[in-house]
């Protein structure tokens, strides 16, 4: 082989080896534990995760569980992910308002699955940075949106399907205003940090629908209809 083919094979090994991992995370971590929709495990077999954590993080990107990405934020594991996309009950024509952009590597999973994603990330650095990723990685249908996301997006409204990547107090009204009917809300609601019940709130005609998904931890909804940030000291 020569030195150039050998070059050539050396700089494809590192994303043969995540696209092994990758397939691995599928199987094992994400249908083995009951993840069953297969556009959503399609989907996250298809979205290279480790483009969405830090460059010196990336041999841990598709281990079972969350990884700091700065600003005293987190990606969530990729089961948790998987998780809320099949609780939505997507089938690609849906508009999808997502609470909590992080390295946006959630919202480019909805984009496999929905017909259009708006994310919202109040962390201005954040929320750059997801921007850049996405653009260059070609989720061209995928916006992000600096500011609070407790407050939802009124001028998208009304959306398919909400969900909220950070634990809530409560369930904020802005959500329910800006939902479609029969739309979902995929939200964690519970304590400040890291001890939430997961909830699905459906909106049917003269009720919202309610259903308990689970445990889950999170970190907290901040903003005007979320927890408000403690003071130091």
């Amino acid at each position: 082989m020569s030195h150039a083919s050998l070059k050539a094979v050396r700089s494809r090994a590192p994303e043969s080896r995540f696209i092994d991992l990758r397939s691995q995370m599928v199987e094992a971590q994400l249908a083995g534990h009951g993840i069953a929709d297969p556009r959503v495990l399609d989907a996250m077999g298809r979205i290279p995760r480790e483009q969405f954590v830090p460059t010196e993080m990336r041999d841990a990107a598709y281990e079972d569980g969350p990884l700091p990405i700065g600003f005293g934020q987190t990606i969530s594991q990729p089961f948790t992910v998987a998780f809320m996309c099949e609780a939505l009950r997507l089938n690609g024509t849906e508009k999808v308002l997502e609470i909590g952009a992080g390295s946006g590597y959630s919202a480019a999973v909805l984009s496999l699955l929905a017909r259009s994603v708006f994310t919202i990330e109040r962390v201005p650095e954040l929320a750059e940075q997801a921007r850049s990723r996405l653009t260059e990685l070609g989720y061209d249908n995928v916006h992000v949106i600096t500011g609070d996301g407790t407050l939802g997006l009124s001028s998208e409204a009304p959306f398919d399907a909400i969900v909220v990547t950070a634990g809530a107090e409560t369930l904020p009204d802005t959500y329910v205003q800006q939902l479609r009917m029969g739309g979902r809300i995929v939200i964690p609601i519970g304590e400040y940090r890291y001890n939430q019940e997961m909830y699905r709130f459906t909106r049917l005609e003269g009720e919202l629908r309610v259903e308990t998904l689970g445990g889950f931890a999170f970190v907290p909804l901040i903003g005007k209809y979320g927890w408000h940030v403690p003071e130091e000291g």
